[in-house]
């Protein structure tokens, strides 16, 4: 698989099937992710890989926060400015509409779409996750940085025939998280992502994307 068919076919699936991710092929992901840039090579990710039974306890524990309707974790970084603005409002917006009307749940059933997203921390059925985590002391280029290091890790896996799922979602749950993998204080959890072989059986409709002039601009030279 070349570059140009990792990124084109890399997307964020939402059904995996329970066939075991070898341990071998997510060392080798990330050790050739570690390639990663980063400013000064400073390499600001923080990763844990859970299977088995550390990634069912996570599981587990935030399950038991939702039957019990548990507010989410007070947040420790704005995943969203409070005030999205054009075109980004519509953007996401759109992404709403296309992902539920894809499970056949309209705009104004609130709790279909809540049971929906609750499969986030079910990991999609996924028998892999990673935690990654980065040191409260970094700036922006440094969240950039660990957004350079995921990107490469999901081209890796694409690579070695497995899918992918990024989900800040885990952020709203990272007490539950950070009381399995115990990490150290200073680290704040930046995302999960779901790792696995996609379930061809669920609907994996892509979300689309903005016109190339929408985003980018030539300055072309004379």
């Amino acid at each position: 698989m070349d570059v140009h068919e990792a990124v084109t076919s890399r997307r964020a699936v939402r059904g995996f099937t329970d066939r075991p991710v070898p341990r071998e092929t997510l060392e080798r992901v990330l050790s050739t992710a570690a390639w990663s840039p980063s400013g000064s090579n400073i390499q600001p990710w923080h990763t844990y890989v859970l299977t088995g039974g550390p990634l069912a306890e996570v599981k587990k524990r935030v399950g038991e926060r939702l039957a019990a309707g548990d507010p989410w974790d007070e947040p420790e970084y704005e995943q969203y400015p409070s005030t999205l603005k054009s075109p980004y409002r519509e953007r996401r917006s759109a992404f709403g509409e296309q992902r539920y009307g894809a499970l056949g749940i309209p705009r104004e059933d609130l709790e279909a779409r809540q049971r929906a997203a609750s499969a986030n921390w079910d990991c999609f059925g996924a028998p892999a996750a990673l935690f990654c985590y980065i040191d409260r002391d970094m700036g922006s280029p440094q969240w950039a940085d660990v957004g350079m290091y995921l990107q490469t890790v999901m081209l890796l896996l694409r690579a070695e025939g497995l899918h992918s799922c990024p989900q800040m979602a885990w952020a709203k749950f990272h007490r539950s998280v950070a009381e399995v993998l115990l990490p150290p204080d200073e680290l704040i959890l930046f995302c999960g992502m779901s790792i696995g072989f996609e379930d061809v059986t669920v609907d994996g409709a892509r979300t689309r994307r903005a016109p190339l002039d929408e985003t980018v601009t030539f300055v072309d030279g004379h």
